[in-house]
């Protein structure tokens, strides 16, 4: 299993906004591609920002390309995602998952 990690800020007060976008258009995608297990979307709000951090599973990197493309590196964007981010990454992360247990 392979975890995908990108992260990102927003004005607090585009925090919600935020988190209804994330879950209609990344995490929707996401969910849309054979090989994906599952996404997180963790919030954290300090001060005038929202730091977000969008962690998806994998069954594999081949499932990854699939959602991201020929270079799984770099970050997948949205249309409206310039609207409400300060700044673009333009790389994410990946990380294996040598233990995974929940419950």
């Amino acid at each position: 299993m392979i975890a995908r990690m990108w992260s990102g800020r927003t004005r607090a007060d585009d925090a919600d906004v935020y988190v209804d976008y994330l879950r209609a258009t990344g995490v929707e995608t996401q969910r849309s591609v054979e090989g994906n297990l599952g996404s997180l979307v963790l919030r954290r709000l300090e001060n005038e920002t929202a730091e977000f951090w969008v962690i998806s599973l994998w069954e594999s990197m081949e499932a990854i390309e699939r959602f991201a493309g020929e270079r799984p590196e770099v970050a997948v964007y949205f249309p409206k995602d310039e609207e409400y981010l300060l700044e673009l990454e333009p790389e994410v992360r990946h990380y294996e998952l040598p233990v995974f247990e929940i419950g």
